[in-house]
C-alpha cells in the first residue's frame, strides 16, 4: 500500500460563479495582486490600507449587477484565482457606441499557477460576454510584466492602446 502524501494530491480546480461568501477571499487575492503590481510599478500600484476591503465590499455590490460577471477557481475548499468581467462602453458619446467587455481583474495565487486556471478563467469569461451579445473584450495589461503579454499574446490578445506616463520632477504628490 502506497503513502498518501498530501503535497502531492492536490485536487483539481473548480471554475464557478462567485458567490457572496467568497467576496473576503477575492479582496485577500486583489490585495495580492495589487502587492505584485507593486512591484513592477510602485508608482502606479499603490493599495489603500483598507483596498482589500474595499474591493471586497465591491463585488458583493457586483453579484447582483446584471453589467458584472465574477468567477472563481476554488482548489481544496478554498479561493485560489477570480476574474472580473464588465460590460462597458468604451467610447464616449462623441464616437459611435461600443459596447465591449472589460476583463477588469484575473489573478491566480502565485502557488496555482502555471495549471491552466488564468486561461479557463478567460475561456468562461469569454463564453460570458459571448452570451451577452458582445464582439469583442478588453482588459489592461502592465506593460512591466513580460510574463502577463505573453500570456494574453497566447490567448490572441493584441495590443491597441498604449498608456503612458512621464514624470514631472518635484511637483510629485506626496
Amino acid at each position: 500500500m502506497s503513502a498518501h502524501n498530501p503535497a502531492h494530491c492536490r485536487s483539481a480546480a473548480l471554475i464557478r460563479e462567485a458567490r457572496e461568501a467568497d467576496a473576503d477571499s477575492i479582496g485577500q487575492l486583489w490585495l495580492e495582486m495589487a502587492h505584485f503590481h507593486q512591484t513592477l510599478d510602485a508608482q502606479t500600484f499603490q493599495a489603500a490600507a483598507d483596498g482589500d476591503i474595499i474591493y471586497a465590499r465591491r463585488i458583493r455590490q457586483g453579484l447582483c449587477d446584471p453589467w458584472t460577471h465574477v468567477l472563481v477557481a476554488t482548489a481544496d475548499g478554498l479561493v485560489v484565482a477570480y476574474a472580473l468581467g464588465l460590460l462597458a462602453e468604451m467610447t464616449t458619446e462623441m464616437f459611435q457606441p461600443q459596447r465591449s467587455g472589460f476583463l477588469a481583474d484575473i489573478f491566480v495565487s502565485a502557488s496555482h499557477r502555471r495549471q491552466g486556471l488564468g486561461s479557463a478563467l478567460v475561456a468562461r469569461m469569454a463564453a460570458w460576454f459571448r452570451g451577452q451579445k458582445l464582439s469583442h473584450f478588453e482588459w489592461h495589461v502592465s506593460a512591466r510584466n513580460p510574463a502577463a503579454i505573453q500570456f494574453w499574446r497566447s490567448l490572441g490578445g493584441e495590443a491597441t492602446m498604449l498608456r503612458m506616463r512621464a514624470e514631472l520632477g518635484e511637483n510629485k504628490e506626496k
